[in-house]
């Protein structure tokens, strides 16, 4: 499960990367984005990109609050095919989280571009309203099969899209799951990086340049 990721980019750089045509939000740099909390998404309205905000976390009549979606599970639950044909996003991002544990100690890497790029992760949207009536939207991070970096720490990745897989995501005449899972694949491990960074980024609020900031392992242990 992915529960951690950031976007430090420059909003010039999102803006050219996704082709974006409108900011509707305030941008600032994120070094540790967790469930619940806003982030960015990249929405398409009529024939415009558009750079705005959601809830991490659908809010599901089914359970909990849904940070991750299956790809190969959605055809389990009537509410993801809908929002696959209709409600499809993009989330930014230029770096994900995991724990790797060593004996009886951890500690966190992230998972990055080898340079250091941007990349777009497939996402699903849905707009939920509160008990004032106002309108809340929420999205969750598709997965898609581990690649071997990522297979250490889960069965599952966040599935990072091509140019491709960007252009057909965000194509409201493209529809059906089994044609865009096509583009949900596992990305090359070649052109991926890992390296170890702060345990202080268990702490929520904690959101700081020191959070991608490469650190040395013997420094980077958690008691367990």
């Amino acid at each position: 499960m992915c529960r951690r990721f950031s976007l430090s980019a420059e909003l010039h750089e999102v803006q050219d990367y996704f082709k974006v045509d409108t900011v509707l939000t305030y941008y600032r740099k994120r070094y540790n984005i967790a469930p619940t909390q806003e982030m960015a998404v990249i929405m398409r309205e009529g024939n415009e990109r558009r750079l705005d905000q959601s809830r991490w976390g659908l809010f599901p009549f089914w359970g909990k609050d849904a940070i991750n979606a299956d790809i190969d599970a959605v055809h389990r639950n009537p509410a993801y095919p809908k929002m696959i044909d209709r409600r499809r996003c993009i989330i930014p991002c230029n770096g994900f989280y995991y724990w790797r544990s060593l004996g009886k100690r951890s500690y966190p890497v992230r998972v990055v571009m080898k340079n250091r790029g941007i990349f777009g992760v497939a996402g699903l949207y849905e707009n939920w309203r509160d008990t004032r009536g106002e309108e809340v939207r929420t999205c969750t991070i598709l997965m898609t099969n581990a690649n071997t970096t990522v297979r250490e720490f889960d069965t599952r990745m966040p599935a990072i899209l091509d140019g491709e897989g960007m252009e057909a995501w965000l194509d409201p005449n493209v529809r059906g799951v089994a044609h865009l899972r096509t583009f949900l694949r596992p990305h090359e491990d070649a052109l991926m990086d890992i390296y170890p960074v702060s345990p202080l980024l268990a702490n929520d609020t904690f959101d700081t340049l020191e959070c991608i900031q490469q650190m040395d392992m013997k420094l980077a242990w958690v008691k367990e």
